[in-house]
């Protein structure tokens, strides 16, 4: 017993390190430089990116439309963490951490253009299946050259653990089956025994569910992954922003004081004489980890989908990745933070997690019964977890394709150990496992940062030829096979003719 506290406390320690300040400044510096080298694109491009982002361009090269390629992005960021880790962050680090969380995002949206735009520039097309493979893996090895192999092979190797191991099973299927039997059976009534331990049946029916429909999903591949996301994510932000909304019309009178709240203990204006510094430290960490952590902007994993998408334009698509980092933090993440706040949810003492925005639902929706509000957070943390776990398959199953050289077959077994980790996540309660995913999460982040900093001349020189080439009309933007300045010479010529 004492040998497993101390290897427990030696991964506590490890971890603690890897998300130390160290990797979140990098992350942090990587998204300041990136903004400033590329003349703040995430702020006078946003509408543009939007645009790009619900309307596809014709004719591009790749497996997935943008928009699809965004979504499986979102499945895997938008997560348990928008619902349970912003409530971890709040509780923790008080009101503040939302603005540090909000300031991180605006500079993870560079970062995030860039990842998008890099893995479209370096990705690998089969010309004859038309297959896509691409990411930090590959804009690691082409773009900073084959003497950095290693490095794009250590990413991928973390991020197949990531997948198997962490994100995109245990930890995301340990919460959506914490919320079903929370629900349905709180006091754990009516038990099972397996192996020896009694497990609420709602746990086990939920848990074989997920992981028929997760088998349903992640077999037919990334098509299949995507058509799944391009349906599911749109319509449960649809949800939980509507009700967060309500929430906050229902108690406008209280937003004010919340960003009030919300500013002054960024600042530490709250905080007793001489704790003001300890407040902000504690506040900017706890929000710029929790927003890295929930947008993944810098970590890598939104790239590999985003090489799929079909154009042939890396601007293009680097401007609609950003939008994920927006509609991730500064929507989701910012809906759930005013309910906290506005409520006071996150003073409630004994509360943590799940259970501190269910009561923040609950006291700022009185017109709903408490039971209406529980399963209606119930069904956003189940939603939300399903769609990280196939995003984080499809994210795995690349990094695995990198590592063994295409080998498919190798990809396909990949798949069923996946949905075996599905199947016995809700069983697993070793706490090494989340500990062990979060620092090989972390892990991911560093090749890719030193990638992202290394090649942002190379993403700064490739906004501004496309952005020049906009202006002048010789991008064809919607593919549409004619460029707006062949288009005016034809209609001169024709003008000519008449």
């Amino acid at each position: 017993m004492r040998m497993f506290e101390q290897f427990g406390a030696i991964l506590d320690a490890i971890d603690s390190a890897v998300w130390g300040v160290p990797l979140i400044c990098l992350i942090l510096f990587g998204g300041i430089l990136l903004t400033i080298r590329l003349r703040g694109i995430q702020f006078h491009k946003l509408g543009k990116a939007f645009k790009y982002m619900f309307r596809n361009e014709k004719g591009g090269t790749g497996e997935v439309s943008s928009f699809q390629a965004l979504c499986t992005a979102l499945s895997a960021t938008i997560g348990t963490g928008n619902i349970v880790g912003v409530a971890t962050a709040v509780v923790a680090g008080g009101p503040g951490a939302l603005f540090w969380m909000w300031l991180a995002a605006l500079f993870g949206m560079a970062t995030k253009y860039t990842e998008g735009l890099l893995a479209v520039k370096y990705r690998s097309v089969d010309p004859e299946t038309g297959h896509v493979l691409g990411g930090p893996f590959y804009y690691i090895e082409r773009g900073m050259g084959r003497h950095w192999k290693w490095m794009a092979k250590l990413f991928a190797f973390f991020g197949v653990l990531v997948g198997l191991f962490g994100i995109g099973t245990f930890t995301q299927v340990n919460s959506i089956s914490s919320a079903i039997t929370g629900f349905f059976d709180p006091n754990k009534v009516h038990t099972v025994s397996i192996l020896g331990m009694d497990y609420s049946i709602a746990t086990v029916i939920g848990g074989l569910l997920l992981a028929i429909c997760v088998a349903l999903v992640v077999i037919g591949g990334l098509k299949r992954i995507a058509s799944v996301s391009e349906k599911v994510i749109p319509a449960m932000v649809v949800i939980y922003v509507a009700f967060s909304l309500i929430l906050i019309i229902f108690n406008i009178d209280q937003l004010p004081a919340a960003f009030v709240e919300i500013f002054a203990s960024a600042f530490g204006l709250r905080a007793a004489a001489g704790g003001a510094l300890g407040a902000i430290i504690v506040a900017m960490q706890k929000g710029i980890a929790r927003g890295i952590f929930s947008n993944e902007a810098g970590l890598g994993s939104a790239p590999i989908a985003a090489a799929a998408a079909s154009t042939n334009e890396p601007v293009r698509q680097g401007l609609v990745s950003m939008t994920g980092t927006f509609l991730d933090t500064i929507v989701v993440c910012s809906m759930t933070g005013l309910a906290l706040v506005m409520t006071g949810a996150y003073q409630i003492p004994g509360l943590e997690g799940a259970a501190v925005t269910t009561a923040a639902f609950q006291a700022g929706l009185p017109f709903l019964p408490s039971q209406v509000a529980a399963f209606i957070l119930m069904v956003c943390l189940v939603l939300f977890g399903f769609t990280t776990i196939l995003g984080w398959d499809y994210y795995s199953e690349r990094c695995l394709e990198y590592l063994s050289g295409g080998r498919m077959g190798a990809v396909k077994v990949y798949r069923w150990l996946y949905i075996i980790a599905v199947f016995i996540g809700p069983y697993m309660t070793v706490a090494a496992v989340w500990t062990i995913a979060d620092i090989v999460n972390g892990l991911m982040a560093i090749p890719n940062m030193i990638a992202l900093i290394a090649l942002s001349g190379v993403a700064a020189r490739t906004t501004k030829d496309y952005l020049t080439r906009l202006k002048n009309g010789e991008v064809d933007e919607w593919g549409e096979g004619i460029t707006p300045a062949e288009k005016a010479q034809l209609e001169t010529q024709a003008e000519k003719a008449e």
